[in-house]
């Protein structure tokens, strides 16, 4: 609910446009103290002032001048610099503005949605060292507030600033981009400036202009619908006053919150139905569609735990989740993705019997305690486990709670709002995370994206900027046979993106939870962005920066022959076992799995069912869990299909 106003609230202020404050020399947002200016080529600082005014600007002993135009904007151009710093930049018109603590070094625009928006203090568990360590003065980023405007491109951003990485301001940023940024800083010694312009749940078509759009006509049409102004506010009205009468009715009508609220310790609930947890509501057999539900647990704690502090780890709860520790409230999490962690503050537990209890909030229908997560308490260096039977009691059902638009996924919106006002700032390349937004149409992924990176590069006109992209993990349960999937899809049309001319890829399989699409494994990640980009960006064409590509194939009698790109010193499997995860198929297309063995820098697929042999296809699953082809470095190979090659040998068969 706090997240969807959190939206509505910053919709509002974007349709408000950037105003030109004449009179007074202004900057971006993204000019400020502590940035991180691109060495070795020209780079841009710009703002507004009084029309026609003179604007100069002081650097290093040098100075630059410029007239503003009719419009108020002015532009002044350095040349290239150095790495190095920092440096002083003053900018005077009628008022005066002393820029401080400026570096040259390499900026890259970090974009997509939540997996590269996903911050540090999500993944603190895995990497608690590290934000520790974290303090670098030459790391330093930029966090572009999440925005939309479907009206026009807007000039500058609303808030933001410059923020080296030390443990307290990396908490906030993302953790693809630090990792990303952290890895090039230790090769090279150069500082490191990350402009994170991403949001949750975006799709690509959130990031390319209206005019664009005119190639994807759905999209475009809904892009055209929300920039009616009138249409907007209408939807905005009737879905905040539609949800909140939801959650006011779900609220007045819970028994939970009645003359004794349930997560009271002292209520019996020994007449209470069992649920064991982690599980569904519907495999618990609970006859309830939407609504809240109360689940409490008695723990036995020993006497060495009484007064400690504490944290409660409840794995990932659908939808929403209120928690209590014997009758205190301890935090609750408004939507399903957040891991649950909670602190407990000292003096909540006691030595003996204990209560939890915990209100879900089910707004669709399909409430959950998810699977192979922690439900567990940590007290004192002891680890009580909170799997098995729980107590339920349904406080109130409802019907599933109005649906609500969800912005950052719409076409335009952050294009105008977020990405518009950074293209002026000079960049040594782009760095994509994004795809699972896109993947109920991912057919179309190729396409968006060529439009997209296309488009980013004419907007900055550096050329073609070096491009660094995530293949999207394994995610959804695995499944015994081989099988179709929207994600097995999207991987191969992100694996058709390396047709683009000065691209490359982060394959990321292996490191995906198949229940969670937010995965915690970042630092890997980051580091196979940062390979790609010593290889792609630097140059250094000795780095080997991704795992075994699918080059070819060749029919031998009743096996396929593989060949491959990206070797490395070989290929290799990552758990020293025989090949896994290769299906193959006859004319019929009927995939069978298949025997795989490595001969030198190629693979020999066969199947004692297929004699006749068309097809084969690696990874090929939304969760291809087990698929370990990897070169002898420890990247994974990208999954892919032979389909392509082998219409195309039979099309030359045919027309020979």
């Amino acid at each position: 609910m706090r997240r969807r106003f959190f939206y509505i609230l910053i919709l509002a202020i974007s349709l408000i446009s950037t105003q030109t404050l004449l009179g007074q020399v202004r900057l971006p947002g993204l000019v400020g103290d502590g940035m991180v200016l691109q060495r070795e080529t020209p780079v841009n600082i710009w703002g507004w002032a009084k029309p026609g005014e003179k604007v100069k600007l002081s650097f290093n002993s040098q100075t630059f001048e410029t007239i503003t135009a009719v419009d108020g904007k002015w532009k002044i151009v350095l040349p290239k610099q150095k790495a190095g710093g920092p440096f002083e930049i003053e900018i005077t018109a009628s008022n005066s503005i002393k820029l401080k603590d400026i570096l040259f070094g390499d900026v890259w625009l970090c974009s997509g949605q939540s997996n590269m928006e996903l911050p540090m203090s999500r993944v603190a568990v895995l990497y608690g060292k590290e934000i520790e360590n974290c303090t670098n003065p030459n790391i330093r980023l930029f966090q572009v507030p999440v925005r939309w405007n479907y009206n026009n491109p807007q000039d500058d951003i609303s808030g933001g600033k410059w923020e080296e990485s030390n443990p307290q301001n990396i908490l906030k940023y993302t953790a693809v981009g630090y990792f990303f940024a952290r890895d090039l800083y230790e090769k090279y010694k150069v500082p490191v400036g990350i402009i994170q312009c991403a949001a949750g749940g975006s799709s690509a078509e959130s990031w390319i202009s209206e005019e664009s759009l005119k190639a994807f006509p759905e999209q475009y049409q809904i892009a055209k619908q929300l920039s009616d102004t009138t249409y907007l506010r209408n939807l905005l009205a009737s879905e905040r006053e539609s949800q909140s009468n939801w959650f006011r009715e779900l609220g007045k009508n819970d028994l939970g919150r009645k003359s004794t609220p349930w997560f009271n310790p002292s209520l019996d609930d020994s007449s209470c139905p069992d649920f064991q947890l982690p599980s569904s509501f519907a495999e618990a057999g609970m006859d309830f569609n939407s609504g809240a539900v109360w689940f409490r647990k008695q723990i036995d704690l020993p006497d060495n735990c009484s007064g400690k502090s504490a944290l409660l780890e409840l794995g990932r709860i659908v939808d929403s989740d209120s928690v209590f520790v014997n009758g205190t409230f301890v935090g609750n999490v408004t939507y399903q993705y957040p891991p649950r962690r909670y602190n407990i503050a000292p003096g909540i537990l006691k030595a003996g019997k204990n209560n939890i209890t915990v209100k879900v909030i089910s707004q669709s229908g399909i409430g959950a305690f998810i699977k192979d997560k922690p439900y567990q308490l940590d007290v004192d260096r002891q680890t009580f486990d909170l799997k098995g039977t729980w107590k339920y009691k349904v406080g109130a059902k409802c019907d599933p709670c109005p649906a609500s638009t969800f912005f950052p996924g719409k076409p335009l919106g952050l294009y105008n709002a977020m990405l518009s006002p950074t293209v002026n700032y000079t960049l040594k390349g782009m760095v994509w995370y994004q795809g699972e937004s896109n993947t109920g149409r991912a057919n179309e992924y190729k396409s968006v994206m060529s439009t997209l990176i296309g488009e980013w590069r004419k907007l900055w006109g550096q050329g073609e900027l070096p491009f660094l992209f995530v293949q999207l993990p394994d995610f959804l349960e695995s499944k015994n046979e081989p099988s179709e999937g929207d994600w097995a899809t999207m991987r191969d049309q992100q694996l058709k993106l390396l047709s683009v001319p000065n691209t490359a890829m982060a394959v990321t399989i292996g490191l995906g939870e198949w229940n969670d699409i937010h995965p915690l494994r970042k630092k890997e990640v980051g580091q196979r962005l940062a390979l790609a980009a010593e290889k792609l960006a630097y140059g250094d064409q000795k780095v080997v920066a991704s795992g075994p590509i699918y080059q070819s194939m060749k029919i031998v009698g009743n096996k396929i022959e593989l060949t491959f790109t990206n070797c490395g010193s070989g290929l290799a499997t990552n758990d020293g076992k025989q090949l896994k995860h290769f299906a193959i198929a006859g004319a019929d297309k009927k995939l069978v799995w298949g025997k795989a063995e490595i001969k030198g820098n190629k693979i020999i697929v066969w199947s004692d069912a297929i004699v006749k042999p068309k097809i084969v296809r690696y990874a090929w699953a939304d969760n291809p869990a087990g698929a370990n082809l990897c070169n002898k470095e420890g990247l994974p190979a990208s999954p892919f299909t032979t389909e392509e090659d082998t219409f195309r040998i039979w099309g030359k068969q045919a027309n020979p």
